[in-house]
């Protein structure tokens, strides 16, 4: 593959770096602020809207998907470096509408939704004037075998019956979500993976109940949340189901292998602060008459830091090349790849900033736990390490198996 970002991807990167470093960064005291203060906590604050505006009207806007007739149309490739610039900032992804789960969403909707399910749903997640959740992970059974799913869509006559309980549902407590795509269950005698389907569900709908937000680590990441949501017999008609019955598996792949890169590239945007906040401290404390970088193996952790995100960034690169010129599924092990390999990067960049930045690196006066509980969290979302490293294995194994 060619190294050389192309000329178009080179200005965006430019443009949505400049917007990230000198617009959103500066705004993210105004935007926690806002939810920090009384009866605030699950409402949008409204310098996002201000800066999504802005980054709407400079033509920073969808830009990870593909298809010109929605967006720039920049490839996986091109987009890359972007989703990363994005990732420098908890709240970057959202100002771009460039966030998940809505990107999965409007992948799904743009790739395999009626057109009546596109104007009602997808146009106005392309406006970015509501949000959307995506209901998969249960409670009850090991999720990481997405064929353990035990939510049901039941067809009855003109409609489809919805039963289930979901957690780790993200985007279930933003004001501005307006519904859910929930996988689930419809003929047990069908092919393992030809049992499932997805149905769009208002979150309005009736039997749709948000019990809770999840905390992780403590924090419930307000105002998206992560949602245990139970469905009690949710009746929508038949005309929400995307693609048609059985076909859930083939969207999930479909939705997950772009999102996953998304996902790690964003990952290294993040692990970029977190080495930036680590060598600002390391030179600017002093410790035992020398600064911290000085101290210790501090050189060695500061230079495997830089091989680490480099090495993390061409794998990704690699994946996303793959998908453009190969498809999603001809990419699989490389996706699972640098899956494994961008989380575990960020969260050991993290700790070991929050190592040099002694007891100021566990408070909030820094992102640092934010970003460390982002990137934990990375290893599990959409599919865990032990998961994708035994897709590896598997493709590895089959060059020998002839």
């Amino acid at each position: 593959m060619d190294f050389e970002h192309s000329a178009r991807a080179q200005s965006y990167i430019k443009r949505v770096r400049a917007f990230v470093r000198e617009r959103i960064v500066p705004a993210e005291e105004a935007y926690y602020a806002h939810l920090s203060a009384p009866g605030q906590t699950w409402t949008q604050p409204p310098v996002m809207e201000e800066l999504k505006a802005e980054a709407k009207k400079e033509g920073l806007w969808n830009l990870f998907l593909p298809e010109e007739e929605y967006g720039p149309g920049l490839t996986t490739l091109e987009y890359a470096p972007l989703a990363e610039e994005m990732g420098y900032s908890f709240i970057a992804p959202e100002v771009f509408n460039c966030s998940a789960p809505d990107t999965g969403n409007m992948e799904v909707l743009a790739r395999y939704g009626s057109s009546e399910q596109q104007e009602r749903w997808l146009k106005p997640l392309l406006e970015g004037e509501i949000r959307s959740a995506f209901a998969m992970t249960e409670p009850e059974v090991a999720s990481s075998d997405a064929t353990n799913m035990q939510g049901t869509i039941v067809a009855d006559g003109d409609d489809v019956i919805i039963n289930g309980k979901k957690w780790w549902t993200s985007n279930a407590g933003h004001p501005n979500t307006r519904f859910f795509i929930f996988m689930g269950l419809t003929d047990p005698e069908q092919g393992r993976h030809q049992q499932h389907s997805m149905v769009i569900v208002p979150r309005d709908a009736e039997g749709v109940d948000i019990k809770r937000m999840l905390p992780v680590f403590g924090q419930l990441d307000e105002p998206y949340g992560h949602g245990e949501v139970h469905f009690n017999n949710v009746r929508v008609p038949k005309d929400n189901i995307i693609a048609g019955l059985g076909r859930g598996f083939e969207i999930a792949q479909g939705r997950l292998g772009p999102g996953r890169i998304h996902h790690c590239m964003r990952a290294l945007g993040a692990a970029e602060r977190a080495l930036q906040l680590m060598c600002e401290r390391a030179t600017k404390r002093v410790a035992f008459g020398k600064p911290i970088a000085k101290l210790g193996g501090n050189p060695d952790i500061i230079a495997n830091a830089r091989i680490d995100i480099e090495m993390a960034r061409l794998l990704t690169l690699q994946a996303a090349y793959k998908i453009d010129k190969h498809g999603v599924f001809a990419a699989m092990s490389d996706i699972s790849q640098i899956k494994v390999v961008a989380p575990n990067v960020c969260q050991r960049i993290v700790d070991q900033a929050i190592q040099m930045h002694g007891g100021g690196g566990l408070s909030d006066d820094f992102p640092l736990t934010g970003l460390f509980a982002y990137a934990r969290v990375l290893r599990l979302a959409d599919g865990p390490d032990e998961v994708h490293r035994a897709l590896i294995a598997k493709f590895e194994l089959k060059k020998y198996n002839k």
